[in-house]
């Protein structure tokens, strides 16, 4: 499955569903879901400006969430306008591409994972070559279970 590094406190906030434009300086003909991969790093300031305390999972994949279209920024005013959905600060200005998010899901446990630049593939293995995997699935899908019910 492919997935995507988005730093922290942002990729928290795509997780969430409160990012819904992910800005990139590149565009990307994929459509679908991917999952979400926080890196080590954290965007403090950047946490500071949208008034996240919070202690951020970092080193792993988080969540996942679906690219349904890629919307190009010719003018800096039309990023302005989106601010309420990148909310990005000035410094991401020269980025030229929104990728359009839906479907957005925190994983309950975390999977730690290494990650890189730009959209790379995931192998994860499936539950019967991994134990340890086989009970985050299983608490995963308990939580979900219990939690609609």
């Amino acid at each position: 499955m492919k997935c995507l590094s988005v730093s922290q406190p942002f990729a928290d906030l795509i997780v969430r569903g409160k990012k819904t434009v992910e800005l990139r300086g590149w565009n990307t003909n994929f459509r679908g879901e991917f999952l979400v991969h926080a890196p080590l790093s954290v965007r403090r300031d950047d946490a500071r400006r949208l008034h996240m305390d919070t202690k951020f999972v970092t080193g792993a994949i988080i969540g996942k969430a679906e690219i349904f279209e890629v919307k190009r920024y010719d003018t800096t005013d039309e990023l302005k306008r989106d601010y309420k959905y990148h909310l990005a600060s000035k410094r991401f200005q020269d980025k030229r591409y929104g990728f359009l998010l839906r479907g957005a899901k925190v994983l309950n446990i975390p999977i730690p994972y290494k990650g890189r630049l730009g959209f790379f593939e995931v192998n994860i293995p499936k539950a019967k070559d991994s134990e340890i995997l086989a009970e985050i699935l299983d608490e995963e899908y308990r939580y979900q279970w219990v939690g609609h019910h």
